[in-house]
């Protein structure tokens, strides 16, 4: 905690509150960060705005300089570290800040796919203002846009497409509503759970051999694992000895675990 004593850098952090405005100079300006001596604390620079928590049009520390005054939102105290995590996002873009600030959990918010990308959907809000960086201020990532397994996102939603989204989080780091799309969609491993027994024979599909057994599909959007050891009556070594993508077979529900999503499946027992 820098030179001070660490008792004096404990008292003065046991003031700062998530949410306040603290204005300070600015100790350091680099690409990793901006150090800040914060008002009422001249010893050590507690303050820290991230290479993101800075106003999101510049994503960078590059124009900030030494000795330059700034105001900034405190989004979190780190006690151990001795640091306040600062963005001066929030006073850069009121407007945006305020109106993620606002959203609560679970909210309902629509809009429209603006971009699909390779780590995430992002949503233009219809009551929403623009975002200074990115494509739309709702991002979805991709295990939050469907309950069913897919390749591309481009299987589930359209650019141009209008969504309706549960809201999750506001992330400060980059100033972006996260957005579900499949909690608003039926849980079909829910009801498939719900009417299906263990022991209960079924026919499926084969998805996929992985090194340690098959994938099989006994219901849209289903899909079971079928370990190598329960393919056959007789001991495999590799998944395609007896069975091939696409092939129907018969199987039996071994294991159904809701809270992991998990379906174990024998195609020997049946």
């Amino acid at each position: 905690m820098g030179d001070m004593p660490v008792d004096a850098v404990r008292r003065f952090l046991a003031t700062v509150r998530v949410g306040d405005l603290r204005s300070g100079t600015v100790a350091g300006a680099a690409r990793s960060g901006t150090s800040v001596i914060l008002d009422g604390f001249p010893g050590d620079p507690l303050g820290v705005v991230g290479p993101l928590d800075g106003p999101w049009a510049r994503r960078s520390a590059e124009g900030v300089e030494v000795g330059q005054r700034i105001t900034a939102e405190v989004i979190a105290v780190d006690l151990d570290e001795g640091k306040v995590r600062l963005s001066t996002a929030a006073t850069g873009e009121r407007e945006l800040w305020k109106f993620l600030k606002d959203l609560r959990l679970g909210e309902i918010l629509t809009g429209t796919v603006a971009a699909i990308e390779s780590f995430g959907v992002f949503v233009a809000l219809d009551d929403g203002p623009p975002h200074p960086v990115f494509p739309g201020v709702g991002f979805i990532t991709f295990p939050e846009l469907s309950w069913r397994r897919f390749e591309e996102a481009s299987e589930i939603v359209e650019v141009g497409q209008h969504v309706s989204c549960e809201f999750l989080q506001f992330d400060t780091w980059n100033g972006e509503a996260r957005l579900s799309l499949r909690a608003l969609q039926p849980d079909p491993f829910a009801t498939f759970a719900n009417g299906t027994e263990v022991g209960a024979t079924l026919r499926g599909r084969v998805t996929k051999l992985v090194p340690f057994g098959a994938f099989v599909q006994v219901a849209d959007g289903i899909e079971g694992l079928v370990h190598l050891s329960e393919l056959a009556s007789a001991p495999v070594e590799t998944p395609d000895e007896v069975v091939q993508v696409s092939d129907r077979v018969s199987v039996m529900v071994m294991e159904i675990d809701v809270e992991r999503r998990r379906l174990l499946l024998s195609r020997r027992q049946a």
